[in-house]
């Protein structure tokens, strides 16, 4: 059972617009009744009808008249990027995005290491503090796992599409990939910097910095959202995430404590500085939390029954991990 992105009401039979790619009941189906960005496109005859077919029949003439190849190559790209081209199709669908980005850098994890061997991997995916000029791994980072077990990626997938929607909803996609990125680039740096100015060598990946971050947003907007812990103990929102904070600042400050309770070997400074991150961003948005509220994207009663574990959206794991 899908919700409408417009009203907040849920519908059986729901219906996506092809143009904004969101989800709506039948009352709010038609582009003009969710205000929708490709409205904008009908004062626009390049945008709405532009095909291209003009330009095979045409020829040179009508490519000589818009500037050559360079003006068909804008053509086109202004066709891909518009709300019924490919990139349209991304729009409200940031989650989704990221949740395959994700699953795709695992895929190459294993590529590497089927190549390269461990070398390889740790070149292209983990981010340690004694090669940070390996600027890539900054962001490549975020996205990959361990490549042994699935845990740690499962459990953050899992926290990314359940809680991921609602903050989407509200901020819009990019904002959102944009604040997903700085997050999880933020919660990784920020650890390892840590190892730098203490001289023991720190290597992180994962998300869990950025999908705590999301739950910091969350927490925020919707403290009082109830969630499943372990799919079954009912809880509010608050309490996990406060909770699993507290928990982590002191794994920090005693490390023995966390590896007395099987918890060593996880980024939990990561955890803490990825929560910060979506707390800050999450009191900076509110207005925009209030508006998606308002139209009934963001409900204020009741919740989304989401699931979070030990060790925070990560999960417990080995070396390295956050």
């Amino acid at each position: 059972m899908a919700t409408c992105d417009e009203c907040g009401e849920y519908e059986n039979l729901p219906y996506q617009c092809k143009r904004c790619g969101k989800t709506f009941c039948g009352e709010h189906r038609l582009p003009e009744n969710h205000d929708c960005p490709g409205l904008s496109e009908w004062d626009d005859p390049e945008a709405v009808f532009d095909s291209g077919f003009d330009d095979s029949v045409e020829g040179g003439n009508r490519a000589a008249d818009t500037d050559g190849i360079a003006g068909r190559v804008k053509r086109r790209a202004s066709r891909a990027t518009s709300t019924g081209g490919i990139v349209g199709y991304f729009r409200g669908n940031a989650t989704y995005v990221l949740l395959a980005a994700m699953w795709l850098t695992m895929v190459g994890q294993w590529v590497a290491l089927a190549v390269g061997g461990g070398e390889l991997h740790n070149q292209l995916f983990v981010l340690e503090s004694n090669a940070l000029w390996q600027v890539w791994t900054w962001v490549t980072a975020v996205f990959a796992h361990d490549p042994v077990g699935l845990f740690h990626i499962i459990a953050n997938s899992i926290v990314l599409f359940f809680f991921g929607p609602l903050v989407e909803r509200a901020v819009g996609s990019k904002k959102f990939l944009g604040f997903f990125l700085v997050a999880g680039v933020v919660a990784g740096i920020g650890h390892a910097l840590v190892g730098v100015l203490t001289g023991a060598p720190v290597a992180v990946l994962g998300a869990s910095g950025a999908t705590f971050a999301i739950l910091g947003v969350l927490t925020i907007w919707r403290p009082n959202l109830e969630i499943l812990l372990f799919f079954i103990i009912p809880m509010k929102l608050k309490y996990l995430t406060w909770g699993t904070a507290a928990i982590s600042v002191a794994f920090v400050v005693d490390p023995s404590l966390a590896a007395a309770v099987g918890l060593g070997g996880i980024a939990h400074l990561a955890h803490l500085l990825g929560f910060v991150v979506g707390l800050a961003f999450g009191r900076r948005n509110e207005s925009l939390a209030n508006s998606a509220r308002g139209r009934g994207g963001m409900r204020s009663g009741g919740g989304i029954r989401g699931p979070s574990g030990p060790g925070g959206p990560g999960g417990p794991g080995g070396p390295g991990r956050r």
